[in-house]
């Protein structure tokens, strides 16, 4: 059996052989905790039926529990100097494929398709804290067969990630999550549980994909343009934030009228909507 890592003194021991230095611009954080390790597997309920999509395994310690749980795991890494340190901690498992690439740059649904036959796989991943939205939002956006995404990510994205209208972390990310899964914070995490240590609190999230999105809109890439032009200027009312924005084709006064139509005032601003009154919204202009 391979040499488990998953706790500080094997983290170091690898880095030292390798003599590997951690790449800034990758935002690379080790998670050397046994327990958040087994949490985040147990949350993403892993089961051998599951292809696992990993999203920068690092030296590969996730990699290790989810190949013992999973019939196949994905794993893409973008770091070339992690490969070879990849190749070896992950060499005692058959079922694991490893592939050097820029995860937004990779087509994940031609992945589903070669190793999942087109089937909703599970994404796991301690996310580099500078491009987890962009991640995250890809997954969703490219409409990837995804059963659940359990990430680690920064603290403050978790929250902002499930918190709903009139709080000052909700935004237009809280909104995309919430259109298209449902948020559960299942641990938070301290910042010694990683090598090197993060300046910041990190949180284990579960986004679990709606089978049927919790709104009905008619162009819910129209709506989506609402709520971004919305919180581009959150301190504006939201009719003078649609009205500054080029993406909303629409003069002044049709504007006010669709916010009208669906009961709300002109000066009422973006943060206090719903997904529900943005969904409302969005059909209101579809009928002026």
């Amino acid at each position: 059996m391979q040499n488990k890592l998953g706790n500080p003194q094997s983290t170091i021991e690898i880095i030292r052989k390798y003599e590997f230095t951690f790449q800034k611009k990758f935002g690379q954080n080790f998670l050397i905790d046994p327990h958040v390790l087994e949490k985040i597997i147990g949350a993403s309920g892993v089961t051998k039926d599951d292809c696992v999509l990993e999203i920068g395994p690092g030296i590969g310690t996730m990699t290790q529990y989810l190949a013992e749980h999973a019939r196949h795991v994905i794993a893409v890494e973008i770091d070339k100097n992690l490969i070879p340190i990849l190749e070896e901690t992950l060499s005692g498992y058959s079922n694991v494929t490893i592939i050097h690439a820029d995860i937004l740059k990779v087509d994940i649904k031609e992945l589903t398709e070669q190793y999942n036959e087109g089937r909703p796989i599970k994404v796991v991943a301690n996310l580099p804290y500078y491009i987890t939205t962009p991640i995250i939002m890809e997954l969703f956006e490219e409409q990837v067969p995804i059963d659940n995404i359990t990430v680690m990510v920064q603290k403050e994205v978790a929250d902002r990630m499930q918190v709903g209208p009139g709080s000052k972390d909700y935004g237009a990310l809280s909104l995309a999550v919430q259109y298209y899964a449902e948020p559960y914070i299942v641990a938070n995490v301290p910042p010694n549980c990683f090598i090197p240590r993060p300046k910041v609190g990190s949180a284990v999230i579960r986004l679990t994909t709606h089978k049927i999105p919790p709104v009905t809109v008619g162009d819910y890439k129209f709506m989506f343009r609402l709520i971004r032009a919305s919180f581009n200027q959150r301190r504006k009312t939201l009719q003078n934030g649609l009205n500054n924005s080029p993406a909303i084709p629409y003069s002044r006064e049709q504007i006010i009228k669709a916010i009208e139509q669906v009961g709300l005032s002109p000066t009422v601003r973006g943060e206090t909507l719903s997904l529900k009154q943005f969904a409302a919204l969005a059909d209101s202009f579809t009928n002026l």
